[in-house]
């Protein structure tokens, strides 16, 4: 995971873990603002590769991480709910030096995004989250609109099951990773090399010891919580409306995450911004990725 290039990996201790984090190049740059990079499901830090270098030579301190459980960031059982993920956001904010950060990330790193916005106002200046719509907003888009639940919960109601889930994420050496990209992007990106590169790094990734099982935790505990006491409460908690920018895209070619259950994620953001990316399916940072650079720093530039 620690892949050579035109940056350099961090070691970063926060909320009792150790978190593998990268950057074009730490020295000097800590006086800039923070940008830190959250990535999505089955995935590590790689797929902010364009943004990283980008963001950097447009004057930040951009900062890819991998998530608990991804990567080489370590792996615990447990620790994979809201409030936990939200927790180690903030406290990567405040190891690497900085009181408040612009937070990034892609599906359930945007998700991320939104619970440590929400939970931790004081150290988040702005989000931009892709293809990820609020939890409240895809809660209530899965339960009452019959588009969104087709598209949404067969797979996610798969992963619920143990050891199964594991298996048919890292059989056949990882094979779900081209099943998993190639049904959710754009047939223009699947005709690249960087494409091609993007599954080989995905595939090694999701075969590392435990990552398979930590990856599902995340979407078991969001279902799971849906029963229980700490997750009606952590939905009540996230029943408020942030007052930060908030930059939200999504690809026009995404079969994955409709129209409705972004645009429906402006309740809960005074100042909300929906953007589409053309030609993009659900993973528009890589398959557009100057389109979302761009829009990420017109994000950046706004005053608060």
């Amino acid at each position: 995971m620690r892949i050579a290039g035109d940056w350099q990996h961090l070691d970063v201790r926060a909320n009792g873990l150790r978190f593998h984090a990268v950057e074009k190049d730490h020295r000097g740059l800590t006086d800039r603002p923070l940008v830190l990079l959250l990535h999505g499901f089955g995935e590590f830090w790689w797929g902010w590769r364009h943004q990283l270098t980008a963001l950097t030579d447009a004057g930040y301190r951009a900062v890819a991480v991998d998530l608990r459980g991804y990567g080489d960031t370590d792996k615990p059982p447990r620790g994979y709910d809201g409030w936990t993920l939200a927790g180690d956001t903030y406290g990567l904010v405040r190891a690497l030096g900085h009181n408040s950060a612009t937070l990034v990330g892609n599906a359930d790193g945007g998700l991320v995004c939104w619970a440590t916005a929400t939970l931790h106002p004081r150290v988040v200046d702005r989000i931009a989250v892709v293809a990820s719509p609020h939890p409240r907003a895809l809660r209530a888009q899965v339960l009452r609109g019959r588009h969104q639940r087709s598209t949404f919960l067969g797979g996610f109601l798969h992963n619920q099951l143990p050891r199964l889930g594991e298996r048919a994420l890292t059989r056949r050496d990882g094979s779900f990773v081209d099943e998993y990209f190639g049904s959710r992007s754009s047939a223009a990106w699947q005709a690249t090399d960087d494409y091609a590169e993007t599954l080989t790094r995905n595939r090694s990734a999701i075969q590392i010891p435990n990552v398979a099982h930590c990856s599902l935790e995340y979407r078991r505990w969001a279902f799971r919580s849906q029963f229980r006491t700490d997750g009606m409460r952590f939905m009540e908690l996230m029943n408020q409306q942030l007052h930060i920018p908030v930059l939200a895209l999504r690809g026009t070619d995404d079969p994955f995450i409709l129209d409705d259950v972004m645009s429906a994620s402006s309740r809960w953001a005074t100042h909300f911004d929906l953007h589409h990316i053309a030609g993009s399916g659900h993973f528009a940072h890589q398959e557009r990725p100057d389109d979302v650079t761009e829009r990420i720093v017109g994000l950046l530039e706004h005053d608060n």
